[in-house]
């Protein structure tokens, strides 16, 4: 049996909780990038007893359409799927059912169906820290109880979320670029989408861009950012929604 990790992770959270899901497990597990667009996603193909946990963060309670995308290439040949979607304290909605379809459409089995919470990807103070330590404790006590439904032979049981899903929506924030831009190239190669353009890295098309915010969180020189009133208002808009603690669960 082999042991791998998909994970589309732009800034962190996301692969942070598979971490720690997977920190008991005491076996060499292999990574597959979600985000790096110059891989061939159709390369990679499993047996019925490998073990796959596929984890992507809830954009606006959907699967970010790259990582679906990138998903569906994949041949799964029945092996067996752990579903992570990662919130950041709001809600995930459709996503896990979405991506319950896109890993049964590319062949796999469905073992569970793990929801989490990360710190929040645009306004970073909501879920401020998270993963934190109680998260980690019962993202490792999944894992276990992962391993045992794999021995058992258990699937998961329902996935909660709606079919059709909830219509796709981004938060349509497109990071600028500031003076302090030194055209080091780093985002324009990092970018998921291809979005940044890689002789000048201050232009950023904002068809392409999913507002994942790698560019923001891996600049160092800190000359991404986002409009301030665009994000006072989504700030306002999650203070509503963001700031009792939601927990951890297991499908």
């Amino acid at each position: 049996m082999n042991y791998t990790t998909m994970i589309f992770s732009p800034t962190g959270g996301t692969e942070k909780a598979v971490e720690s899901l997977t920190s008991k497990w005491g076996q060499k597990i292999h990574t597959v990038d979600l985000t790096n667009a110059a891989i061939d996603f159709s390369q990679f193909a499993f047996q019925a007893e490998d073990l796959v946990v596929i984890a992507v963060p809830s954009y606006g309670g959907r699967v970010p359409h790259l990582a679906a995308e990138r998903i569906q290439k994949v041949r799964g040949n029945g092996a067996n799927a752990v579903l992570v979607c990662i919130y950041g304290n709001r809600a995930y909605e459709d996503t896990l059912v979405e991506l319950e379809d896109a890993a049964k459409a590319a062949g796999f089995r469905i073992t569970a169906a793990v929801a989490a919470i990360a710190e929040h990807s645009i306004v970073r103070r909501f879920a401020a820290g998270r993963p934190d330590a109680e998260d980690q404790a019962i993202l490792a006590s999944y894992g276990q109880t992962i391993l045992d439904r794999l021995e058992s032979g258990t699937e998961a049981g329902t996935i909660p979320g709606n079919r059709p899903y909830k219509k796709a929506g981004g938060s349509g924030m497109t990071p600028q670029t500031g003076d302090a831009c030194t055209q080091c190239g780093l985002c324009a190669k990092q970018c998921p989408a291809g979005a940044i353009d890689k002789n000048d890295a201050k232009t950023v098309d904002p068809t392409e861009c999913i507002s994942c915010m790698r560019c923001v969180a891996i600049c160092p020189q800190h000359a991404k950012f986002l409009d301030a009133a665009r994000l006072a208002g989504i700030s306002a808009m999650l203070e509503k929604v963001c700031t009792e603690r939601k927990t951890c669960e297991l499908y």
